[in-house]
């Protein structure tokens, strides 16, 4: 690479010079240095001058890159802390297992990944016999992020400890059955097991931070003692291309967030070639890191390298290592010792001269298998300065080879990603690599076998032994939820009541509400709002003085608004979860605190309130995740609506995020319209997630920043707000015999059918009853459930063919969304069907203007009336016409 061009002047020019004289003294003896000794030695000399500052306690910024070596040396490695040899048997086993799954479960064509785990055994092994704290402990034990593609090996492992049959190995990814085991990480389908989704690649990372954020914002509360739990995230080199894996190292870094620890298992190939083929990436994560205020220790050469370090007199070879680039020495491990004589030592004399001294084999080890993070002894190292270093979270950057151990069909290959299986012969090399007690006669039928050194042989007793000392199994996920009580009445009781004349939006009725809840006696502290920095959009200030914003720090300084009632208040012990403008960071805060009851055993009832445009259709890859870790709490999407948030336009201007939420199982969606509606949904969520039958579901609302007034609850009307639908008005004023209409409408679409009702009686003698559909889709999914009970042989009826059970004439939807949202239920509704929505694209304008260009106000709503009537032959086509007219649509 060359150096930029147009550099700007040094910030230091900007400093006083105390001393002139004496700066350019030591100008000159640099440059004298240089002019001696050589650029390489006055480099060193400068390298040293900075490190012996830094020890000083000099306030010097840090290199961004150190040399392409180990940062610890063998000499400074402490000592080893278990059976190396019994290790390596049980690595050779969990190694064996796991491909040979993944082998056999190619028959039937589901898939699977032998390489990563591979390349990563050690970087596992040596965590679970030394350091990963279990759940049966002293506290929460660790969590644990594994890397998705590395599951075959936590299979083979759990196989090995007895946790998992030989039938559940050969069931990998074939869950249909019941016994199966997930592809990757999903505790939705393995909950005993796994803790936490990592796939999609790069939302690991991003919620290992905050939920390591999260433990500390637990113990800052008081609210549980996370002090012996630690986060350790496994990730890939290639995966952290993903912007979300490095999304929040600053955050981490500024939390000093000494409980959490990456570790990169950099192979340097990702899933179709090099990661950084003409680069290097272990140099360019450790700048990410090292800048954004990391510990970083690098893991990359094993044992067989410090002998050619040692006769490197002249610094050739560490400079040889840092300007080789990625996809060059992956090719080193793939071609013969002559190749690399020629290529890598033949760069400049003096390696050449070094190589003189090194033997073939000595070479072909190092080039081909001596990698740090293939040496239990380093890992080792480098696991145990991560968790004594303090005040700064660590990533360790291990250096691996993709494929390790399977043979020169698969080691460093690009293509190894996509390679699901070895051959016969090719497993018995691995068997004699391995020094596996296999015969040969095991291989019946073609087929690999397991093995397994008897469930009371040495292997897996030292296992078993090193996990009772670290707490238990892991991973493991336990649940000892205890259902929290329910709020009292009261707290619901002014939405309720309705607003009188006073008009309010339902998104500061929510508000008033979680503030009520909050007051709790019982629960009140359990509650965790979030919110993406937007906190006085949605009338949340008054939250501030009185809850806190979370801060570890506390509040170091005075806010420009303390004198006022409202003002700005960060706390240590703060229950508000202010994020800044990172909807992906609040949605990774919600995952933390909604499943704080299993990680924890300790129960939170978070809610994230953000523009209802910036979550599902920005983030809606962390609401699958949040559906897939089981987690619950309330996300409320504000200022909802294609038309309703004024002038804000286009990208702002949500008319679909109730229908992507519909894409998800786990998420009840609610569009309420009513502040009592909110009360009444609230209530029943709060029993649904955290009562004695706890479900593993979550809540979406959305709601509106337009000011109406809010009516009083009626009578009756708990279920329909539940199940979706109830009547909320019915239509009076017309004769008895008059045409008659049923108007379905949504969130702030109820005003528009409300004033519909009175334009179709007072100007067309057409009576129409108007009904608050409070959830579309739990209208179709309560239908759904009728349709498979049919297929059964069980006769159900839907609830909304129920509800609207003999309602006389046409049904009319609207709402503030793509008429898709509404035409969830049509196929259960009985009557004539037609929609009305906001379509397409959304635009800056008034919302009385934004209504009329999208035909949902309440005259397009009583022209589509009438033109249904007009079809049944009820009214005339020229009613229509002459309604469309005077109405000037």
């Amino acid at each position: 690479m060359t150096d930029p061009v147009g550099k700007l002047p040094s910030e230091l020019d900007q400093l006083p010079d105390r001393d002139p004289e004496e700066t350019a003294e030591w100008a000159a003896s640099l440059d004298a240095v240089t002019k001696a000794a050589g650029p390489h030695r006055a480099a060193y000399l400068m390298r040293r001058s900075l490190e012996h500052a830094e020890g000083a306690g000099l306030a010097l910024p840090k290199l961004l890159e150190t040399d392409y070596v180990n940062s610890i040396p063998t000499a400074a490695e402490p000592a080893f802390d278990g059976d190396l040899e019994m290790e390596s048997r049980i690595t050779a086993w969990n190694r064996w297992n796991a491909a040979a799954m993944v082998t056999r479960g190619s028959r039937f064509g589901v898939g699977g990944h032998i390489a990563t785990f591979a390349s990563a055994a050690w970087l596992y092994e040596t965590g679970f016999n030394h350091f990963f704290r279990g759940k049966e402990g002293d506290g929460s034990g660790d969590q644990l992020y594994i890397q998705g593609h590395a599951s075959p090996g936590i299979y083979a492992r759990a196989f090995l400890d007895g946790r998992l049959s030989e039938q559940q190995l050969d069931n990998f990814r074939q869950e249909a059955g019941g016994n199966g085991l997930p592809s990757y990480p999903h505790p939705r389908r393995l909950p005993w097991l796994w803790e936490f989704p990592t796939v999609s690649m790069g939302l690991g990372p991003l919620s290992a931070i905050y939920q390591a954020r999260f433990n500390r914002y637990l113990a800052n509360r008081n609210i549980k003692d996370t002090s012996n739990s630690h986060v350790w995230a496994f990730l890939g080199d290639g995966e952290m291309d993903e912007p979300e894996s490095t999304a929040a190292l600053a955050l981490a870094a500024r939390e000093r967030l000494d409980n959490l620890t990456f570790v990169i298992n950099c192979n340097l190939q990702r899933l179709d070639g090099p990661v950084r083929a003409n680069f290097r990436v272990v140099q360019e994560l450790e700048g990410a890191f090292r800048g954004a205020g990391w510990n970083v220790v690098k893991t990359l050469w094993g044992n067989a390298w410090d002998e050619l370090f040692r006769l490197d007199t002249t610094g050739a070879l560490v400079r040889r290592l840092r300007e080789v680039p990625d996809a060059q020495f992956q090719t080193y491990a793939t071609r013969d010792v002559a190749y690399i004589r020629e290529h890598f030592f033949g760069a400049e004399p003096a390696l050449a001269e070094l190589a003189k001294l090194l033997t073939d084999a000595k070479i072909a080890e190092c080039f081909y298998t001596s990698r740090g993070g293939h040496e239990a002894r380093k890992v080792y190292a480098a696991y145990k300065a991560a968790v004594e270093h303090k005040g700064a979270p660590t990533v360790i950057l291990a250096q691996t080879v993709k494929g390790f151990t399977l043979g020169k069909g698969f080691e460093s290959k690009n293509a190894n990603h996509q390679m699901k299986k070895l051959s016969v012969d090719e497993f018995k090399d691995m068997r004699e690599l391995l020094g596996l007690p296999i015969p040969d006669s095991a291989f019946t039928d073609g087929l690999v076998p397991y093995g397994h050194p008897g469930a009371d042989s040495p292997e897996v007793r030292y296992l078993q032994e090193r996990r009772v000392a670290l707490g238990g199994p892991a991973p493991a996920r336990r649940v000892h939820a205890v259902a929290l009580p329910q709020p009292e009445e009261r707290a619901f009781a002014a939405l309720k009541k309705g607003s009188g004349k006073q008009e309010m939006a339902t998104t500061m009725a929510f508000v008033r509400l979680v503030k009520d809840l909050m007051r709790d006696k019982e629960t009140g502290r359990r509650w965790v709002p979030i919110v993406p920095d937007e906190a006085r959009t949605f009338g949340m200030e008054s939250l501030f003085p009185s809850a806190g914003i979370y801060s570890p720090l506390g509040q170091t300084y005075e806010p420009v608004d303390r004198d006022q009632l409202m003002y700005y208040k960060e706390a240590k012990d703060g229950q508000i979860l202010n994020e800044g403008i990172t909807e992906a960071g609040a949605m990774a805060d919600f995952i933390a605190a909604s499943t704080s009851y299993a990680t924890h055993g300790e129960t939170m009832i978070p809610f994230y309130i953000f523009y209802s445009m910036f979550g599902w259709q920005r983030t809606g890859d962390q609401m699958w995740q949040l559906a897939d870790q089981l987690g619950k709490g309330f996300i409320v999407g504000a200022t909802a609506g294609r038309t309703t948030l004024t002038g804000e336009g286009l990208q702002h201007a949500d008319g679909h995020s109730q229908l992507i939420a519909a894409t998800n199982p786990a998420s009840l969606n609610y569009d309420p319209a009513f502040a009592y509606e909110i009360a009444v949904i609230v209530k029943d969520g709060l029993r649904r997630m955290y009562g004695p039958e706890a479900e593993n579901v979550f809540y979406y609302l959305t709601v509106y920043n337009e000011p109406k007034p809010q009516p009083a609850m009626p009578e009756g009307v708990e279920e329909g707000i539940v199940k979706g639908l109830y009547r909320f008005k019915e239509g009076t004023g017309a004769s008895a015999d008059a045409p008659r209409v049923q108007l379905l409408a949504s969130g702030t679409a109820i005003h528009w059918a409300l004033e519909a009702q009175e334009l179709l009686a007072a100007d067309w003698g057409v009576t129409a009853d108007v009904w608050s559909a409070t959830s579309w889709g739990e209208l179709r999914r309560e239908a759904l459930e009728c349709d498979e009970a049919l297929l059964r042989g069980e006769q159900r009826v839907p609830y909304v063919t129920q509800a609207l059970e003999g309602a006389p004439g046409p049904v009319v939807a609207v709402s503030d969304w793509m008429r898709q949202v509404p035409d969830q239920i049509s196929q259960w509704v009985e009557q004539d069907w037609s929609s009305l929505g906001t379509d397409g694209f959304g635009l800056s304008d008034t919302r009385d203007a934004a209504r009329r260009h999208f035909g949902v106000d309440a005259r397009s709503v009583a022209v589509a009336a009438l033109a249904q009537l007009a079809r049944r032959g009820e009214v005339t086509a020229s009613a229509v016409k002459e309604a469309r007219e005077r109405y000037g649509l």
